[in-house]
């Protein structure tokens, strides 16, 4: 991307609603109530021919720097300090406040270029509120309804204006030969069975976890800094926040997710919009994280959430935060190992790693069990050593009679990884009980090193070639 972009703005002036508008999907969530947007959410923007990455940011609510407003706020400075160019979102029905003055005077203050923008100008009775934006000293405003797409030819000349045409139209780069490059580098067009695991590929993680676990602060002791917005009270954070950092020469984009409740507790409709943006952030993500307050763990809360990772077919991983504020350690830690096998039979062998966002311990510990996870996650087992392992499994536990006829199992392979799936051909596949299909589940992670990743067996008829056949 050029360049960066913050929208800022006071509170429900259709901030979000403009940033959905310009990364082209529905990514900030967007309600009727006042300061839905905590942190600052980045996107790549597409407005005509402009490429450029967008800031969204929380409203303007003067209040002291220990509330939780003042840290909001915050966080929005930083966006400003971030950004090349600030887009200024004013309400032109509503008209002008004593916070747009008071934010149009900090922009001026901070000497980078601004775009006045004037939204909901689709509304009768706005003319008004946009022709006061003038008195703000900020250049002319334009017009727009990020709500209904209108006036964004307008907003896009002003941008190119505001930063020039040189940054907004760099030179382009003929990518063609780079593309084949990193298409050999990733191994495309190879036919080994059992390809190995690309240590430099990007990692996608969600972390994930019920309110006042300590998610959003494990997340900034990775990063070294306050990037996201943390603080005693439960469910700061609403919308699934992404954020990019290298550890060990390999990119990580981590997702921050809100604090999920359980269901019967979930009744406002904002905090239902919270947990769908969480549940999608669990859908697109390879490994997920799920933090237990280390103080309290595994109530049911937590183990319908691993579950539910679990029956996604993500790479799972237990983090058990709040080391730091445990008073006997080892005790702690001989109890959790034996209720984490009693309690998640579904991922056995998933690893748990006790940690403290607060002091950073067991941060690279977590990092590097997360890696051995999407290790097995990806793995891939060829057919002559599943064929081989098949047979083996029989003979030392032959599949039960049903009806008094033998169940035959002919053939296995591994039709998918991430998770790893594996189908296999039988006589009729409808009678294999279910105990069998966990006793072959079971083997699979012992025998081939896969603990605590789901595993998926599927059950095939195998083909009659007599079948249909009249007989002579």
């Amino acid at each position: 991307m050029n360049f960066t972009v913050a929208i800022v703005g006071r509170p429900n002036v259709g901030k979000s609603t403009l940033f959905n508008r310009l990364v082209g999907k529905k990514l900030a969530l967007v309600d009727d109530t006042p300061g839905v947007t905590r942190d600052r959410r980045p996107g790549d923007a597409k407005l005509v021919d402009l490429r450029f990455t967008i800031i969204d940011t929380a409203g303007l609510e003067q209040s002291g720097p220990e509330t939780l407003q003042g840290r909001m706020w915050a966080q929005t400075e930083a966006a400003i300090d971030e950004a090349d160019i600030t887009l200024f979102v004013v309400d032109a029905k509503a008209g002008l406040t004593p916070a747009d003055q008071t934010l149009a005077d900090l922009l001026r203050r901070r000497g980078k270029p601004v775009v006045l923008v004037a939204n909901k100008s689709e509304a009768k009775g706005s003319d008004g509120g946009f022709y006061d934006a003038f008195t703000l000293g900020l250049g002319d405003p334009c017009p727009i309804s990020a709500e209904h797409g209108q006036g964004m030819i307008d907003l896009r000349d002003a941008i190119v204006e505001a930063i020039g045409e040189e940054r907004a139209f760099p030179p382009v780069v003929d990518e063609a030969e780079t593309d084949i490059d990193l298409r050999k580098a990733a191994g495309e067009g190879d036919d080994d069975e059992e390809p190995a695991y690309d240590e430099t590929k990007p990692l996608r993680v969600a972390i994930i976890g019920r309110p006042n676990a300590g998610k959003s602060t494990l997340i900034n002791r990775f990063l070294g800094e306050d990037r996201l917005l943390t603080g005693p009270e439960a469910g700061i954070t609403r919308d699934s926040i992404s954020v990019e950092w290298d550890w060990r020469g390999r990119t990580i984009k981590m997702f921050d997710t809100a604090g999920m409740r359980k269901k019967a507790r979930v009744q406002e409709k904002l905090e239902k919009l919270s947990v769908a943006d969480s549940l999608r952030s669990i859908r697109f993500a390879e490994s997920v994280v799920i933090v237990f307050d280390a103080t309290i763990p595994f109530e049911k809360q937590d183990l319908q959430l691993v579950d539910l990772v679990i029956r996604e077919g993500r790479a799972a991983v237990l983090a058990f935060n709040k080391w730091d504020l445990v008073e006997d350690p080892q005790a702690l830690l001989a109890d959790l190992r034996e209720k984490t096998e009693r309690l998640l039979p579904q991922a056995r062998g998933i690893r748990a790693v006790p940690l403290s966002g607060q002091t950073g311990y067991g941060l690279d510990k977590l990092m590097q069990s997360i890696v051995d996870t999407d290790k097995v996650w990806n793995r891939r087992i060829s057919t002559a050593r599943l064929n081989k392992w098949l047979d083996a499994q029989q003979t030392q536990h032959p599949p039960p009679a049903v009806s008094g006829r033998r169940l035959k199992l002919k053939y296995m392979t591994q039709v998918k990884a991430r998770p790893p799936g594996f189908m296999i051909s039988c006589t009729r596949p409808d009678s294999v009980p279910e105990s069998y299909i966990r006793y072959l589940t079971n083997g699979l992670r012992a025998d081939f090193q896969m603990p605590g990743v789901p595993i998926r067996i599927h059950l095939r008829a195998s083909e009659n070639p007599f079948e249909g056949k009249k007989r002579r």
